[in-house]
């Protein structure tokens, strides 16, 4: 998160799409930081989880025992702010062009992971752009009349920070994946996020080198599941 935030240029809005914890160890640091960056979130599943306003009945072994492990670490204040985070579609009144989900508008925990998957979202939004997180997969799906289409950034390399313009069009309606910061699942270890640019309507997806081996140790060192820290390597 700290590698991500020292790679992003000037900006005047920071907006998170959920998932504030899980998977890492240090959910209250991670907390802190993100309440002290801005005032708009989304719930994600596993802050519902965390914070007991969902079941983890479709969590897999190695998430529970993650989920478990962080509602025993959290703060009371913090595990509060957890559960009173808002659910998605949010709008942002500076920017009525767009919303903001975990999922996707219709479901809150729905994962849009195909074109397939973000037809229906697409064509019942009446917003042009609508930012989602939940995939871990960083990238966009667009419908232009009949015509969807898909695009995943690419990248000269898997070592060094990085970034990929994408110029929105007026008349196409769009679902835009800024990537995940702390487990990015689409074989780029590196962290993601994106930049919106709402007057040039361009969205800049970003990768950010970081301190693999160190947040490795935080999660080995919790006695979480290995799993969690040596799937941060391979960005899966």
């Amino acid at each position: 998160m700290e590698a991500c935030l020292a790679a992003a240029p000037e900006h005047d809005l920071v907006l998170n799409l959920g998932d504030v914890v899980g998977y890492g160890a240090s959910p209250n640091e991670v907390i802190e930081r993100s309440r002290g960056l801005g005032k708009t979130f989304v719930r994600g599943n596993h802050d519902k989880a965390v914070s007991g306003v969902m079941a983890m009945t479709d969590f897999n072994p190695v998430a529970a025992a993650e989920a478990l492990w962080t509602r025993e670490q959290l703060s009371t204040e913090y595990a509060k702010w957890l559960r009173e985070l808002p659910q998605g579609p949010i709008l942002v009144s500076e920017f009525p062009q767009m919303q903001l989900v975990h999922g996707s508008p219709l479901d809150e925990d729905e994962y849009v992971v195909t074109l397939n998957d973000a037809i229906e979202p697409l064509l019942t939004s009446s917003k042009q752009v609508t930012f989602f997180g939940h995939t871990h997969l960083q990238g966009s799906f667009s419908i232009n009349g009949d015509r969807g289409d898909a695009f995943r950034p690419a990248y000269e390399s898997v070592g060094r920070s990085e970034r990929c313009q994408y110029p929105l069009k007026d008349g196409v309606r769009y679902m835009v994946n800024p990537g995940s910061v702390g487990q990015p699942r689409d074989g780029d270890w590196r962290a993601a996020f994106a930049m919106y640019d709402s007057e040039a309507g361009i969205v800049t997806f970003c990768r950010v080198p970081y301190n693999v081996k160190g947040a490795q140790e935080r999660i080995l060192a919790a006695d979480l599941p290995s799993r969690l820290a040596t799937r941060l390597a391979a960005g899966r």
